[in-house]
């Protein structure tokens, strides 16, 4: 009886531990669904008459679920971003618009997307708030900044340890120099074959995103070029993709009472 005892007294803890790890995981970490449509140029005017009708028949008939923020990029992509709590989270608000809008209204307004493009997909990314650098608090939509650059950088998995570790040494750099320059760290998830963090910053404009990183970089000087070169050390490759939010294309559901 004692031994059994012990046994489930051991059980209980493990349970306890493994219950507070994953609490401080979710803390730490933010997960986003991100459905990718790789848009035709020569159809950019269709796909954005139909997303703007997509998006007002949600705001028409008051759908309380599936809130999204739209992106598009320089490389005519659009990215829809919805937090989500788990993998395989049905979107509600999808439902609830086919419901109140009927199947053949819904159908008939959903092809008009099809032939804007030939590529898209779904996958999930997670916002590391460790690594993320807000210090007046983390927010995806920074007031009156539309603008983005988005930076891409592609790892090996075998160097997921350090290029965090090194990341890190980025923020804690920016922190000593109390840099007014925020960014956002997301990093690859389900459904992306490639391991990669990607940092977002916001700006009004592109010659204010300019200015403020000619700003930053005196402010953060020569002791920035060692920071960095070990994040650069560790990447297989990078990319930059500026873009902008785009709110009249997404979607907030009104606050319920």
């Amino acid at each position: 009886m004692k031994s059994i005892n012990l046994r489930l007294l051991s059980l209980m803890a493990a349970v306890l531990i493994v219950g507070y790890s994953y609490g401080q995981e979710e803390r730490r970490f933010q997960m986003y669904e991100v459905h990718e449509d790789q848009v035709k140029p020569s159809m950019v005017a269709q796909y954005e008459k139909t997303a703007k009708m997509f998006a007002d028949k949600m705001r028409e008939h008051e759908i309380t679920d599936g809130a999204f923020l739209v992106t598009n990029t320089s490389d005519f992509r659009y990215l829809y971003v919805n937090p989500i709590d788990s993998l395989g989270q049905n979107n509600a608000g999808m439902a609830q618009l086919w419901e109140k809008m009927g199947a053949d209204a819904f159908g008939e307004m959903m092809s008009g997307f099809d032939p804007c493009y030939d590529r898209h997909g779904s996958y999930v990314i997670y916002m590391d708030k460790e690594l993320t650098y807000m210090p007046e608090g983390i927010t995806q939509t920074p007031d009156g900044e539309n603008y983005r650059k988005f930076y891409y950088l592609y790892y090996s998995p075998q160097n997921s340890s350090k290029i965090h570790d090194a990341m890190k040494g980025i923020k804690e750099l920016f922190e000593s120099k109390n840099s007014k320059t925020s960014y956002r760290v997301y990093r690859s998830g389900y459904g992306n074959m490639d391991s990669f963090y990607m940092v977002a910053t916001a700006a009004k404009d592109a010659l204010d995103m300019e200015q403020r990183g000619a700003a930053n970089d005196k402010l953060l000087g020569e002791d920035a070029q060692a920071v960095f070169s070990k994040v650069i050390d560790l990447t297989l490759k990078m990319e930059e993709v500026s873009g902008w939010i785009r709110p009249e294309l997404g979607y907030t559901p009104s606050k319920q009472d």
